[in-house]
């Protein structure tokens, strides 16, 4: 390890254990209290990759104040300069890819083509947002006065608190401080406890691109020590977060009264359709990418597959005898096509819900049960599991699991499949399998979410197109995309009047 901030790369054999610091006002910093929690391997819960602080209120406090006092030089440094920054740090990110992807495996398990998309995903992110520091569009209207000229512009918000998840650890920071950044704001950025040593990573990344200091802070720790200090601090103007529904409704309580600017990324339980007119075999592989990939931990995770009963026999048949295949295992093996989950907690959540399935009825056609013999031994490594006969009604067909566990429902039409579809809480993705456009214009119509698919799963969004959904999955913002840039600016209309009088806007009425 050439230093705290650079944790790539990491093996067992070579890397000492330390603990990680925090990165504030372009310094890695121990934190103030000696407390500290271990980052291991889900896989391996004998790999201690390092010792996590427990930081505290005064650290994210110091780590504000850095933020802060860098917003004044940073929102006024030209945006193509801001943007050159992130051109070199998607060439930093793209040059250590590999390294950065076993490092994210082998602290949060998903298999190493999956961790390689993620980081590519910060690559792709870095470019688009990058370009938008030549964009960054407003707009310029005629005035309904003489000698007037209407514009408007973008303008920084100031220091921004991000939150993100361990599932995708260097991919959703990216989402959210790659466009807070070329709009000119600073960020302190507060990881998942899962994932710390991918955000260092992708902290470093930012730094060795030539991110000034204090622009970027990074502080480590747990919700309440280091989370909700963010949430309360009067300087921090935004908060983003990425996690579930639960924790989402509590940061917008806590935001609240200070009336910060809040974006919520949060759960849900999407659904693949699949008509009787649909390829069955590639319904099949997108059902079973859209429901294990990842170990089902997505929260665009196609949990539920809403079949036509002319094509629910063969389709589950096809869809069980797949899932029994799949290798699960270690992630950092390239022979493995499914890691474990990423906490005991987490996987307890998947065994509780396997079990009220059953006790509602529903039959388990596969899986079902934790593996703990051999490789499996050490860690958190639980069946593929499918669940055939379920109904709408069922907890696990309208609850997010957050893990590899599948419901399949039957329908008897398309608009019986798009009720089923809408009829949970949450609106983030679904999608159909049909040969039918005119079957697949209707559900991309009427099914009720923020990305729909035709004719693949649920799961492989791009991140030129917004990201996000609604229901209890939003509170209405989106990520990726130019969408990104509304959540961390703000709107400034200008009026320009060079007529040298006074002008009533709707008061002076111009004669033709």
């Amino acid at each position: 390890m050439t230093g705290y901030g650079t944790l790539w790369p990491m093996s067992m054999s070579e890397t000492p254990v330390s603990t990680y610091r925090n990165f504030i006002d372009g310094q890695w910093v121990p934190a103030e209290s000696a407390a500290t929690f271990d980052n291991r391997s889900p896989a391996n819960q004998d790999d201690l990759l390092g010792r996590v602080p427990m930081s505290s209120a005064a650290d994210v406090g110091q780590a504000v104040a850095a933020a802060r006092a860098a917003f004044p030089h940073w929102r006024l440094a030209p945006a193509p300069r801001r943007a050159e920054i992130l051109y070199r740090a998607a060439q930093i990110l793209s040059d250590r890819k590999q390294d950065l992807a076993a490092t994210m495996t082998r602290e949060m398990g998903k298999i190493l083509d999956e961790t390689r998309g993620d980081v590519q995903e910060a690559v792709d992110m870095a470019q688009l947002m990058a370009g938008e520091g030549r964009r960054m569009y407003g707009q310029t209207v005629p005035s309904e006065l003489r000698d007037k000229f209407a514009m408007s512009l973008r303008q920084p918000i100031g220091v921004c608190g991000m939150i993100t998840a361990w599932n995708f650890p260097i991919a959703v920071p990216s989402w959210k401080i790659l466009p807070a950044l070329v709009c000119g704001n600073t960020v302190v950025f507060k990881p998942a406890e899962e994932a710390p040593a991918s955000a260092i990573n992708f902290v470093q990344a930012l730094a060795d691109a030539g991110l000034p200091k204090g622009v970027l802070n990074l502080v480590l720790g747990d919700g309440p020590g280091a989370g909700a200090p963010l949430l309360a601090h009067p300087d921090v103007s935004v908060i983003s977060f990425t996690g579930s529904t639960e924790t989402g409704r509590l940061i917008n309580q806590a935001c609240a009264p200070t009336f910060k600017k809040v974006h919520l990324e949060m759960g849900g339980k999407n659904a693949i359709l699949v008509m009787d007119d649909a390829n069955l075999e590639l319904a099949v592989d997108g059902a079973l990418w859209g429901g294990f990939g990842t170990t089902g931990q997505r929260c665009t995770a196609a949990s539920r597959v809403v079949v036509h009963e002319k094509v629910y026999k063969a389709f589950l048949d096809a869809f069980v005898a797949r899932a029994k295949t799949l290798r699960v295992g270690d992630g950092l093996d390239p022979n493995t096509q499914m890691g474990p989950s990423v906490s005991e907690a987490q996987l307890q959540r998947v065994i509780e819900y396997v079990a009220i399935g059953q006790q509602e009825g529903a039959r388990l056609a596969t899986g079902g049960t934790r593996l703990t013999t051999g490789a499996w031994s050490k860690g958190f490594f639980h069946e593929p599991t499918v669940f055939a006969d379920v109904t709408r009604s069922m907890r696990i067909a309208r609850e997010e699991i957050f893990g590899p566990v599948v419901s399949v429902l039957s329908c008897a039409s398309l608009d019986e499949a798009i009720d089923i579809a809408n009829d949970v809480a949450y609106g983030l993705s679904a999608s159909i399998y049909t040969q039918d456009i005119n079957k697949a214009f209707v559900a991309m119509r009427d099914v009720y979410t923020g990305i729909f698919y035709v004719n693949a799963p649920t799961i492989g969004a791009e991140v030129h197109l917004p990201f996000g959904g609604t229901k209890a999955t939003g509170n209405g913002h989106r990520e990726a995309g130019t969408a990104a840039l509304d959540v961390f600016s703000e709107w400034k209309s200008v009026y320009v009047d060079f007529s040298g009088k006074l002008q009533r806007a709707q008061i002076d009425v111009v004669d033709i």
